[in-house]
């Protein structure tokens, strides 16, 4: 099976190819013979109801500083390619929610993972909220009497932008500090939606885990740990990777959201769990496949390609 797979990504000049999850998934699409364009969610034009891209083909390589080499820019009609791989980075804005409009109109004919549709309808930290028993103790409000009562309940929280990323804007605000205050004040000058208040979990001392789903089932995970002095245990914020291996918690965790994911067309999923508790379920442009294939001896992004070529061919 030869597939022509048109990634809509960010500049992949700027990427690190040591971390990037999207540079192992090109790699392994060239690999099996694949052939690559690559596009930015700028370059998308809707006229009536065809969608177009400005692509430019693309090899890559793992060289440092010579991971890429593109070909001639053309637009194209995106519905001639077999696949495409939304894997833009957040933030899940206005741009990112069009993109996922002007994506429907070619899905699923050309298949698009994950599905444009769902991830419009799964912000990572709303969606975890279908989940209420697998979460922690969690109020998404703009009312600052809410946040106040939740504090005054669970005494040590975690205050966040609803729609921020890579542990971005996450403040741990303690009992006896006198900030929560200005951060509110703040907060409300930087987002317009709501914010989101949870119960303090101080398991992330030990780290979080990323757990990475594909087609709903887990397929591998990785510790993040924080820095000394840091509440935040995300790559983006300086966490460190660990070996690691699921709990029965976890274990039982992913097969209750599993069948959900699946049934939405939700095929590469990262979900971030603190102790026995589901945080986020990222669907955006999860990460974690070179972390975790250095730690396992694993290639998962063999086993997405796998499914992924699996569900193209039940579309067909």
């Amino acid at each position: 099976m030869t597939l022509k797979v048109a990634i809509q990504m960010d500049p992949i000049e700027s990427i690190n190819i040591d971390t990037d999850s999207s540079f192992m998934m090109a790699l392994e699409a060239q690999r099996r013979g694949h052939a690559l364009w690559h596009y930015h969610p700028r370059d998308l034009a809707l006229r009536g109801n065809k969608l177009f891209a400005k692509v430019r083909p693309m090899q890559v390589r793992r060289e440092r500083g010579n991971h890429h080499s593109m070909g001639a820019a053309e637009v194209i009609d995106l519905s001639t390619m077999d696949l495409v791989l939304m894997r833009q980075d957040p933030p899940f804005d206005m741009a990112y929610i069009t993109a996922t409009h002007l994506l429907e109109h070619i899905h699923p004919k050309t298949l698009v993972v994950n599905d444009p549709a769902a991830v419009r309808n799964a912000p990572e930290k709303l969606f975890v909220t279908h989940f209420p028993d697998l979460m922690p103790p969690t109020v998404i409000t703009s009312s600052r009497d809410e946040v106040l009562a939740a504090r005054a309940e669970w005494k040590d929280i975690i205050v966040k932008p609803l729609f921020g990323n890579g542990g971005s804007g996450v403040f741990h605000v303690k009992p006896d500090d006198e900030n929560l205050g200005a951060l509110l004040e703040t907060f409300t000058q930087l987002y317009r939606e709501p914010i989101i208040v949870q119960k303090y979990l101080p398991e992330i001392r030990k780290g979080d885990k990323r757990i990475i789903l594909i087609d709903g089932k887990p397929a591998g995970a990785v510790s993040r740990i924080p820095q000394d002095g840091e509440a935040r245990a995300n790559f983006h914020a300086g966490g460190s990777a660990g070996k690691t291996v699921l709990t029965k918690r976890e274990q039982e965790i992913c097969e209750a959201i599993g069948p959900t994911l699946r049934q939405q067309g939700l095929l590469f999923v990262g979900i971030d769990v603190i102790g026995d508790y589901l945080t986020e379920i990222n669907v955006t442009s999860p990460t974690g496949i070179q972390e975790i294939n250095r730690l396992d001896g694993s290639a998962l992004e063999a086993t997405l390609w796998d499914a992924m070529e699996i569900r193209f061919a039940a579309t067909r």
